[in-house]
């Protein structure tokens, strides 16, 4: 019998047949801006690392760890607490600046520049990176910095496809963040939707009744899901799903 993740986020599960992700699936969490798709990534490793005793690993490939801890400060998840303790790693691989590690030990720093920027590289950060704290989560975030380095649809595939086999052999379960490329409920599906084993949607859409925060499970192999489209908010304590309430 298969084991399952807990996402730790109020109503995912329950939309999961209340068991949560597949262990070891790779989902892709699509999002418009200000959707919170950083917030539920973040969410579901504090959840892991506090109440399951599962380590993570957060990889960024934009903003700084620092700056990512400064913007979470608002919610009720102490995360540099859970840094120091070597519970969830921070890791800064953006193809336009150095590599630098906040992290348990001695923090990294590799030069990697956008001109000889390398997926191997990457690679082997994740992979050094969890195998350092035992990681069972990880996130990378966001995906579409690093498609920026493959503008070729082709190259663009091989690439995403080379990065999940890397992360499938660290058997953690993942959670690959990027940007919809439209904002709409009825939309094209993007590579990435196609390739996952997984893919989990936040959007923030304009209706005649005003914004609508949505969420949707939209693909999840080897699980019954509930595919509907339910309203979600975000406050002090991250995101809540409602998985009760439906969007019509």
């Amino acid at each position: 019998m298969p084991n399952y993740i807990s996402t730790g986020i109020p109503g995912v599960d329950e939309l999961l047949e209340g068991r949560g992700i597949p262990e070891g699936h790779i989902v892709f969490l699509l999002g418009s801006p200000g959707s919170g798709k950083t917030t539920f990534a973040l969410q579901m490793l504090y959840k892991g690392a506090t109440e399951y005793n599962e380590p993570g690993v957060f990889i960024t490939l934009d903003e700084s760890p620092r700056r990512i801890l400064d913007n979470a400060s608002s919610f009720t998840w102490n995360l540099r607490e859970l840094k120091d303790e070597g519970k969830i790693l921070f890791i800064d691989a953006s193809p336009i600046k150095g590599l630098k590690g906040l992290g348990t030990s001695q923090d990294k720093n590799i030069a990697i520049g956008k001109k000889d920027f390398s997926l191997d590289t990457l690679v082997d950060m994740i992979e050094t990176s969890v195998k350092e704290i035992g990681a069972k989560r990880l996130v990378v975030d966001p995906l579409a910095s690093l498609m920026l380095e493959y503008p070729k649809v082709v190259d663009r595939r091989k690439a995403i496809l080379e990065l999940m086999e890397a992360i499938s052999r660290t058997n953690c379960t993942a959670l690959l963040v990027s940007e919809l490329a439209h904002a709409s409920l009825e939309r094209k599906y993007q590579i990435e939707e196609y390739l996952a084993q997984g893919v989990m949607v936040l959007q923030r859409v304009v209706r005649s009744e005003g914004l609508n925060r949505i969420f949707q499970v939209e693909k999840m192999r080897g699980i019954n899901h509930d595919s509907e489209l339910h309203p979600y908010k975000i406050n002090k304590d991250g995101i809540n799903i409602f998985a009760r309430e439906r969007i019509v």
